[in-house]
């Protein structure tokens, strides 16, 4: 038997609706079989969140149940937001202030606020700075906050690949500057994990014995890291461990493609399936964004705006930021220069903005813009732009369908399974702020 009599058999033996046009099917699973992968479907498929032995994690910090539990909680716990700028803010913000479900794991505005912010309304688009706060003073970060759903497949973490001992920050030592964030490299994790635990200080949030008793979690650190000695086990780098064990749990397992490749042939609309097979046929968009996550861990230039430029109020940004080089201002190299590191493509559609700078407000804009493949930054030189970055040549038609297979088909709609619903401390998360509160009806 054929592989195209293969697929056709297969297709025949799940379809569930004898008005499913099969062709479509078929065209897709040729894109899929012409990558070259002979395990096609396994290259793209998410394992289940609890299979923990099936998820890539760093092997410093080997997955555990009793881990993920208590990195899902300390992500969410506003609790711990101890060291404020100003005492109002004590206990009103979180990792997941930031990085919160609903928004796909990602900010629901173009710029997220943690501390100092206030209201979590239209799903944290409305979120304000409080007046008491200085704009020096608030906890923003001068570039989009990038997403921590299915970060499992990123050895290398931020737009800038900064964080991360290993895979494409080997040899970079040089670079991990000591009495910044950076230095927290030499731990020797991988990106997720250094990130979490740069994130606790940078963030505000405090982690120590008498912090953990007050809620009660030095039960769940002693359950979650027993072979550690105590003096070493209620800090911020066990708390950060423990964080990232929990994102490596975030999965879009339940999104559409994911059903497909499973076998579900009715979980994608025919639209779905067309903008599939460009994704992964004509218009070569699997060489970069590819693995289960559709991301890579390679950092590309394309041109698009910085945060300063997405015509919103953006606080503590400017022309100089370093973010606005990419990967060149962790490195210093110029030929690291505006180039940002692939994004994962998963639940995009949860927070309208897109870009490092935030400087789309759709997928079909993003989309449109690869496939004119003309630059909207003048500050980025056209001899930095990436070769990928060509016009594709696609028709309005074709864009418009793989804008539905990112935006439908690539979107999981129950991402609320990862939430607990409480954390230790009693508080409300991912806020905690009075005008946030109000606005969840949380008290």
């Amino acid at each position: 038997m054929s592989t195209f009599e293969a697929t056709l058999t297969f297709f025949s033996s799940c379809q569930k609706d004898d008005s499913l046009n099969s062709d479509f099917d078929v065209q897709l699973t040729q894109s899929l079989q012409a990558l070259g992968e002979t395990n096609w479907r396994g290259q793209f498929t998410f394992p289940n969140s609890d299979n923990l032995s099936a998820i890539p994690q760093d092997p410093k910090n080997p997955l555990t149940p009793e881990k993920v539990a208590l990195g899902k909680l300390l992500y969410h716990e506003t609790g711990i937001g101890l060291n404020p700028e100003h005492p109002s803010g004590e206990g009103t913000y979180s990792c997941a202030s930031c990085h919160f479900a609903s928004a796909g794991f990602q900010a629901g505005r173009w710029q997220g606020i943690g501390e100092g912010g206030l209201g979590a309304a239209a799903n944290g688009m409305a979120r304000l700075k409080n007046p008491e706060y200085q704009d020096t003073e608030l906890d923003v970060q001068p570039i989009r906050s990038p997403s921590t759903l299915n970060t499992a497949y990123q050895r290398v973490m931020l737009w800038n690949g900064q964080f991360g001992a290993t895979g494409p920050n080997n040899n970079t030592e040089a670079f991990w500057t000591v009495g910044t964030p950076k230095e927290n490299n030499n731990l020797g994790y991988e990106g997720l994990e250094t990130q979490a635990i740069a994130g606790l200080g940078v963030h505000r949030l405090v982690i120590n014995k008498d912090a953990l008793d007050q809620f009660g979690y030095t039960a769940m650190f002693d359950e979650a890291f027993t072979t550690i000695p105590e003096e070493n086990r209620y800090t911020p780098e066990m708390a950060g461990l423990a964080i990232a064990a929990y994102e490596r749990t975030l999965l879009a397992t339940e999104a559409p493609f994911q059903k497909w490749l499973k076998g579900d042939v009715n979980a994608m609309s025919d639209q779905e399936k067309r903008g599939a097979t460009l994704f992964f046929g004509k218009a070569q968009c699997a060489p970069c964004h590819g693995g289960p996550a559709l991301s890579s861990e390679s950092f590309h230039a394309f041109g698009m705006g910085d945060l300063d430029q997405c015509g919103e109020k953006a606080f503590n940004v400017d022309f100089f930021s370093a973010e606005n080089k990419g990967r060149g201002g962790f490195t210093g190299r110029s030929e690291d220069n505006f180039k940002f590191k692939v994004p994962q493509l998963y639940n995009l559609g949860d927070s309208p903005f897109y870009g490092h700078g935030s400087t789309f407000t759709s997928i079909h804009d993003v989309v449109a813009y690869k496939n004119e493949g003309i630059k909207e930054n003048e500050r980025v030189p056209n001899r930095a732009l990436s070769a990928e970055f060509q016009a594709l040549g696609l028709s309005d038609t074709e864009v418009a369908a793989i804008t539905s297979f990112i935006e439908n088909a690539l979107r999981d709609d129950n991402l609320q399974r990862y939430v607990p619903t409480r954390v230790l401390s009693g508080n409300c998360f991912p806020f905690a702020d009075p005008i946030s509160m109000e606005d969840m009806g949380c008290q």
